[in-house]
């Protein structure tokens, strides 16, 4: 066990001078604009990286060699009052302005919400991916360790440091959670601005007052849990008693995805019945990130939560499903906990809302990812080269650049249908990942003969020399490639109504807005109040604040950025 009291002193960290501007210089850090989740280089090299997880996963997982790590669990229990408020965000460290968004609303003292006063937590917990797209130390540093040192510099004088807790999620995972524990488990100099960092692993227990318990469970890509971190959890278990009530964090929300997968399900089950069920405690509240949206299911033993709002593109909340069974009767594991029905009682934003942001694809993704745009317009223009060559006899230059035919609908087929199919998918399971993909990419090339009868109709075709290929990449290109924009935003908007490409529907989008973290209030007499917080408009205009005393942000709204309870506080007892 470690608690507060048992720990050796701290050094202060050294604090920099407060920034007069934004200047990266004075920061210390550099403010990023939002990934582009479909620029070709990144999904190239996200695809492969996610491939290579998938294949070799196993040989980067640095979850057993944390078993020579510090294995105690962490001891908060005790406070002045016999209460505790708590702060849960996932999903941070993408575009600054909705990172900082959410951590300065975090870092205040004091929220001010629909006439309460909710203050800020004395546990920080992070749910999972806290950079984007892909871990790195220079990630980390740009993307979420800046902006929350910026939010919060120092600790508070005169009331307790607050001690923040990180689970990773898969985008902390495709290093091997190497940047990851070099952040997060350091034991010299552990902090992030003024918060303190206490964990050793990529998995903690801690003990919190009036007989609750949150444990936070590494899956690692939903594979399995490995053999120290069930023993690490066992030994926390032994001071679990029927008396207490759990709050268990997750990398994902299994219960969603099991609707689609019920086999995703299975390692959070497990967990549940073979660590946590023999102790008579009840777990009471699950939650995770990785799905960019919140979303609460009711059930008559828990409530199951997702709240990945921390700074990432939204993700829609219209296609969720009115009622979840967990675990899902479907599943091949013989000794599941039994079955449940669940109910979805809110989500953010609404149904409607989510709908109308849906049909903004058509004008975002050309907007916001030019370099798709582009790509498109180069296999489009290739394309039309490829089958204007073999319609007609053009000059020896044009016959020179000429593409066969059959290798362009090639890579048009096969890119639009590892577009739609999820890695490692069979055909048996994912036939309409199969289907759209195949309907993708036949539209794609239905576009392309079309655009060809057009190019055969107009002189520049039957020009000799280097002109027609000069036309063609300074006028055709960019015309087709936002045609085909257009055509793949079509895709996706239909797509996304059958569960397929739903990620990619909203990615391409790249929504900043409707943000949202969860503040939590443990009461003396052992409730548990949950308050959804949602931010409907980020703040992308700031100032530095260089008078201001030493724990204040660095940096202020220009305007007002109001939060608000994303439904009435959920009472858990």
């Amino acid at each position: 066990m470690t608690d507060d009291h048992s720990r050796p002193a701290e050094a202060e960290p050294v604090v920099p001078p407060r920034p007069r501007s934004m200047d990266p210089q004075e920061l210390g850090f550099t403010p990023q604009r939002p990934v582009g989740w479909l620029a070709p280089l990144l999904l190239l090299s996200t695809g492969l990286r996610a491939l290579l997880a998938t294949l070799f996963g196993a040989y980067l997982d640095k979850r057993e060699l944390q078993n020579s790590l510090d294995g105690e669990w962490f001891d908060h229990s005790a406070t002045a009052d016999g209460e505790m408020w708590l702060d849960y965000v996932a999903d941070l460290g993408d575009g600054f302005h909705a990172t900082y968004s959410v951590a300065w609303l975090l870092a205040q003292p004091r929220l001010e919400i629909d006439g309460a006063e909710l203050p800020r937590g004395r546990l920080l917990l992070m749910g999972g991916d806290q950079v984007y797209p892909l871990a790195s130390g220079d990630g980390y540093e740009s993307r979420m360790k800046g902006p929350y040192r910026a939010a919060l510099p120092e600790p508070p004088a005169g009331e307790p440091r607050p001690t923040l807790f990180a689970l990773p999620g898969n985008h902390d995972w495709y290093d091997g959670l190497t940047a990851f524990l070099r952040l997060f488990a350091r034991r010299k100099d552990g902090h992030i601005g003024g918060w303190r960092t206490q964990q050793r692993r990529s998995y903690f227990a801690v003990k919190l007052p009036a007989d609750w318990w949150l444990f936070a469970m590494d899956e690692q890509f939903g594979a399995y849990i490995d053999d120290p971190q069930l023993l690490y959890f066992e030994k926390a278990a032994r001071h679990v008693g029927p008396q207490d009530r759990i709050i268990l964090m997750t990398p994902s929300p299994k219960w969603v995805k099991a609707a689609e997968d019920p086999d995703a399900y299975d390692a959070t089950d497990y967990f549940i019945r073979s660590i946590l069920a023999p102790t008579g405690a009840n777990v009471r509240v699950l939650v995770s990130g990785d799905l960019h949206h919140y979303a609460r299911y009711d059930g008559p033993d828990r409530q199951l939560i997702t709240c990945g709002g921390g700074g990432a593109y939204l993700l829609g909340t219209h296609q969720l499903p009115g009622t979840l069974t967990v675990p899902p009767e479907e599943t091949l594991t013989r000794s599941k906990s039994r079955s449940r029905d669940y109910h979805l009682k809110s989500r953010f934003p609404d149904a409607a809302t989510s709908r109308r942001m849906s049909w903004g694809v058509f004008a975002r993704v050309p907007a916001r990812n030019a370099g798709f745009a582009t790509m498109l317009g180069i296999i489009q223009t290739l394309t039309m080269l490829a089958m204007a060559g073999a319609a007609s006899q053009g000059g020896n230059i044009q016959r020179l650049f000429t593409i066969p035919l059959g290798l362009m609908v090639f890579i048009i087929l096969a890119g639009t249908v590892l577009f739609a199919r999820p890695p490692g998918a069979a055909f048996t399971h994912h036939a309409r990942h199969w289907l759209f993909g195949l309907a993708h990419g036949f539209a794609q090339i239905g576009l392309a003969i079309l655009g060809t009868w057009v190019w055969l109709q107009l002189p520049p075709h039957n020009w000799t020399g280097p002109a027609p290929l000069a036309v063609a990449a300074v006028i055709y290109l960019p015309i087709i490639g936002f045609l085909s924009t257009q055509v793949c935003a079509l895709y996706l908007l239909i797509a996304g109504q059958f569960q397929v490409n739903v990620n990619e529907l909203f990615a391409g989008q790249g929504i900043e807005d409707a943000k949202s973290f969860l503040r939590l209030h443990i009461a003396a007499d052992g409730s548990l109040t949950i308050h959804p917080i949602g931010i409907d408009k980020i703040c992308k205009k700031w100032s530095a604040d260089p008078d201001a005393e030493p724990h204040a942000s660095w940096l202020r709204p220009d305007a007002p950025l109001v939060a608000r309870r994303i439904e009435p506080p959920i009472q858990v007892r």
